[in-house]
């Protein structure tokens, strides 16, 4: 069973995961791009980039999360489980609500795919770990089949992601089509569920080795693509083509997941995992850490800093209309207000925010 100090670590790893988001979203939405492109400030770019592993660092701990919070259970837990996922999900739709520029009021965004990971745990929470990541597996195989089934394009802009019109309407967002459907980012929440046994039975090592395991097959299959002379333009069958580059080639926006990318997220997931858990890490976290206060509230700041960032600088005239330099200073200054706001927040045990309303509403 995990102690408090691994708590602290599991919520310096939400804290990271969230600081994450939020500067890579404040990068792309207020950076006025300069005429020469966007390799002049290749420290900005490289920096925004990280905020890619944000969303399946999220997901991966709301599986470590829900692995926890059943082993820590004094009684019934699936009800609570459910409920919890349908209340996030509902907080993902009302998140749509409150960024029409950026959702349509039925897209399918992190929050609505954490929410179905948790509501859909009752489900998993009984078969065996090779199940589990047989389970995995298979959703992520089902992936590749669905987009050459559907035709996915092998890069999908918003125009496609939060269109509900289509065939299939919003289910083909929730399961195929969305920002993080299920298909495959359900398997990345599946892989939390299993490192959060290990780490409620003292198995650290384990997590390391699932994330070897996944790092081996994600950089395998780009190799792969990167040592053999075919090319998508060598093969005349469009459903092979499509099959072959899905397999092969590695999209850092991972805008639809394929495997080599999701393999290589969810293995960067799991390692950051195992570190947060090092006994010399969870030594310098306690209640009061920043990384720790960030975490605690990160639900509440993913919403405040889409809603503010995203539809006020619209509203101000600051969406894409700023320097680098005056981008960076407003990340960095952002930053310190939620450090400083959640450190205070602390003390009242985070009272009133998204975090405390879905313990209020769901158990």
């Amino acid at each position: 069973m995990p102690s408090d100090s691994r708590l602290h670590a599991l919520d310096g790893l939400r804290g990271l995961a969230v600081f994450l988001m939020m500067e890579q979203h404040i990068g792309i939405w207020l950076w006025r791009v300069p005429a020469g492109g966007a390799r002049q400030h290749p420290g900005l770019v490289a920096f925004n980039a990280l905020g890619g592993l944000a969303a399946p660092l999220f997901i991966t701990l709301a599986g470590v999360g829900a692995a926890l919070m059943i082993a820590r259970a004094r009684g019934p837990v699936d009800r609570t489980l459910v409920t919890r996922g349908l209340w996030l999900m509902g907080f993902g739709y009302a998140l749509n609500l409150m960024t029409p520029h950026w959702f349509g009021p039925l897209s399918w965004f992190v929050l609505h795919l954490i929410g179905l990971g948790l509501a859909t745990t009752p489900l998993w929470r009984r078969a065996s770990t090779p199940r589990l990541l047989l389970v995995a597996a298979t959703l992520v195989a089902a992936t590749t089949a669905a987009h050459v089934w559907l035709r996915t394009p092998l890069h999908l802009g918003f125009s496609v992601m939060n269109n509900h019109a289509r065939p299939g309407g919003v289910l083909r967002l929730a399961l195929v089509e969305g920002h993080f459907p299920a298909l495959p980012w359900l398997a990345v929440f599946i892989l939390g569920l299993v490192a959060g046994r290990d780490v409620v039975a003292g198995r650290r090592g384990a997590v390391a080795r699932l994330a070897l395991i996944l790092l081996a097959v994600g950089a395998s299959l780009g190799l792969l693509g990167r040592a053999l002379p075919l090319r998508g333009a060598d093969i005349d069958d469009p459903l092979l083509r499509g099959l072959w580059l899905r397999l092969v080639r590695v999209h850092l926006d991972f805008y639809p997941g394929h495997l080599p990318i999701v393999a290589l997220l969810a293995a960067a997931a799991l390692l950051l995992v195992y570190l947060g858990l090092a006994p010399r890490v969870r030594g310098w976290l306690d209640a009061r850490s920043p990384a720790v206060t960030l975490g605690r509230a990160s639900l509440t700041l993913l919403i405040v800093h889409v809603v503010l960032f995203h539809e006020g600088g619209r509203a101000l005239g600051l969406y894409y209309g700023l320097s680098a330099t005056t981008t960076l200073l407003i990340i960095a200054a952002w930053t310190a207000l939620c450090v400083l706001g959640t450190r205070a927040w602390q003390r009242r045990g985070y009272a009133y925010g998204a975090e405390w309303a879905l313990r209020r509403l769901a158990g």
